[in-house]
């Protein structure tokens, strides 16, 4: 079973978002430059940066773009090729292909058959 491990949400402002999210949530914020990315922290890691709380989940904070103009979940798979096939055989649609994260995996992001905004995630 894939299951959810990421969250991303977009801003129009960044210093603007990223104070608001740390202040009201106490998340801790950091920005990755080289991916024009902030990753949040929502709650403790292991010595891997994976969430270290069964059912917690971390995520990020980007420029509002494209599809992405709204908080979305990212699922966790284990073949992104597969997972994308399964999606738009069941009638959703590709948002944005396959894309590497550096050297930590892939993503993508496809409409449900809602028009909701999920992102994939396979990892390295």
């Amino acid at each position: 079973m894939d299951r959810v491990v990421h969250f991303e949400v977009p801003f129009d402002d960044g210093e603007r978002a990223t104070s608001f999210y740390r202040d009201a949530f106490g998340w801790d914020l950091n920005p990755m430059p080289q991916f024009q990315y902030v990753l949040a922290t929502t709650t403790p890691t292991d010595e891997s940066g994976r969430p270290g709380e069964a059912g917690g989940i971390n995520g990020g904070m980007l420029h509002r773009q494209g599809p992405i103009q709204a908080p979305l979940i990212t699922i966790g798979v284990d073949d992104l090729d597969d997972a994308v096939a399964r999606v738009e055989k069941l009638g959703g649609k590709v948002a944005i292909g396959r894309q590497p994260v550096g050297d930590m995996g892939f993503s993508a992001y496809v409409h449900d058959t809602e028009g909701n905004l999920i992102g994939l995630w396979q990892a390295a």
